[in-house]
């Protein structure tokens, strides 16, 4: 559906967030109306989200931005079974104090993108092991579990992967959607909330979500999902060949951040500056028609952009700085990530490459050595078995590892 009557809806569709409406006509008429709760959900499975979350992380901004109230739900019940959505092995289980270790991280970054309270459109921040974690299984299996139908479980597309491919379904895992759909009506029972988004392999537990609404509360629920973006290559979002590319500042420094963006195919600049700045239309329009080199110009500011939203405007120009320093100026920043090896003992070039976070093996950083894209000190290296020590040391008391045109880094010895 186009032409959406409330802001909300009419914002997400120019700027390419919606990929499945439930009753989009109904859903519009309640945004238009008055103020809508919403609620995303996040499993604490690490101490950080990473980028293939911001999408869902940008939608409830937007709400808020819209005048709607958002609610971020935190998984400390749901984590404990292991969400099988896209995935052909179980999780891994984590005990209490991880869970919630994660969970201290992930809301450092909520803070970022809305604003918390406890009136009109502040956003809430709620647990699910409020309601999960003291349910009598008897009267869950009664109240809720008879609303769902095995046939129909088997159905959903994250269910029939895992089976089409004889991997493992564990019974708690099995167990996952009633618990999500769940959720959903104890959010519309405590707080009103009335329609779940998230990405889009998560259709089939939303609706869910829906159909239990219906049969326990007779209420009237909705479903919006996102894209589950890769890039134009092909590669999924949120993972580089050194990792995951974590929102936390202290698992991914805002220069590594910011570099990230500045690395966008030239394909993808459009797109990303819709979905993740809040640059007007006209503006993205205009960058986005950069040709040649001139395109380089649009991804800085999607870099900034970008980084501002996630840790700051003034760590997002310090970040630009420092590349404008490095790239365009050839100078060492003092700010480009660094880490502390012991030279006095020496270390292989490998393993500095994997310690900076340029290659996940040594196998990996063997192969960049021998194709020519390491430098130290500016200066191309060949041999794999190459050892650094104080002896590479420049007269600024560092030496600067290098892998590509874009990739730097610092050695300090310890």
């Amino acid at each position: 559906m186009s032409g959406y009557k409330s802001d909300f809806l009419a914002t997400l569709h120019e700027r390419g967030f919606i990929h499945q409406v439930s009753e989009p006509e109904k859903l519009d008429e309640a945004f238009a109306s008055g103020m809508v709760t919403a609620y995303v959900g996040y499993d604490a499975t690490a101490s950080s989200l990473h980028v293939g979350s911001l999408v869902s992380i940008m939608m409830l901004r937007w709400m808020q931005k819209c005048g709607h109230r958002p609610i971020v739900l935190m998984g400390g019940g749901t984590t404990r079974v292991g969400d099988p959505s896209g995935r052909d092995e179980s999780r891994r289980l984590l005990d209490d104090a991880a869970i919630q270790a994660n969970i201290d991280g992930i809301k450092r970054i909520f803070s970022e993108f809305v604003s918390f309270g406890d009136s009109g459109s502040d956003a809430l921040m709620i647990n699910n092991a409020e309601w999960l974690l003291d349910l009598n299984y008897i009267d869950f299996l009664r109240d809720v579990g008879r609303h769902f139908s095995v046939n129909r479980m088997l159905s959903f597309e994250s269910v029939k992967q895992r089976l089409d491919r004889e991997q493992p379904l564990s019974f708690l895992e099995f167990n996952y959607m009633i618990l999500q759909a769940y959720d959903f009506v104890e959010l519309y029972r405590r707080y009103g909330c009335t329609l779940q988004m998230g990405g889009s392999d998560q259709w089939g537990n939303i609706v869910n979500g829906i159909d239990l609404g219906r049969r326990m509360k007779e209420a009237q629920l909705f479903a919006l999902t996102c894209p589950l973006l890769t890039t134009s290559s092909g590669a999924k979002m949120g993972k580089t060949a050194s990792g995951a590319v974590w929102l936390n500042a202290e698992m991914l420094s805002p220069y590594d951040y910011w570099q990230y963006w500045r690395n966008t195919e030239d394909a993808d600049v459009e797109r990303f500056l819709k979905l993740f700045t809040e640059l007007p239309l006209d503006e993205i329009a205009r960058l986005a028609a950069l040709q040649g080199a001139e395109i380089n110009e649009a991804k800085k500011v999607l870099a900034t952009e970008a980084t501002a939203m996630a840790h700051g405007r003034e760590f997002a120009q310090q970040a630009a700085q420092t590349a404008q320093k490095t790239f365009e100026q050839g100078a060492i920043a003092e700010d480009l990530p660094t880490i502390t090896l012991d030279l006095d003992a020496g270390v292989g070039l490998l393993t500095a490459n994997v310690q900076a976070g340029f290659a996940s093996s040594n196998s990996e950083a063997r192969r960049a050595v021998q194709s020519g894209a390491v430098r130290i000190n500016d200066i191309a290296v060949s041999d794999p078995m190459m050892m650094l020590d104080r002896s590479h040391i420049g007269d600024n008391g560092v030496i600067k590892l290098s892998m590509g045109k874009k990739r730097h880094a610092l050695i300090r010895p310890a």
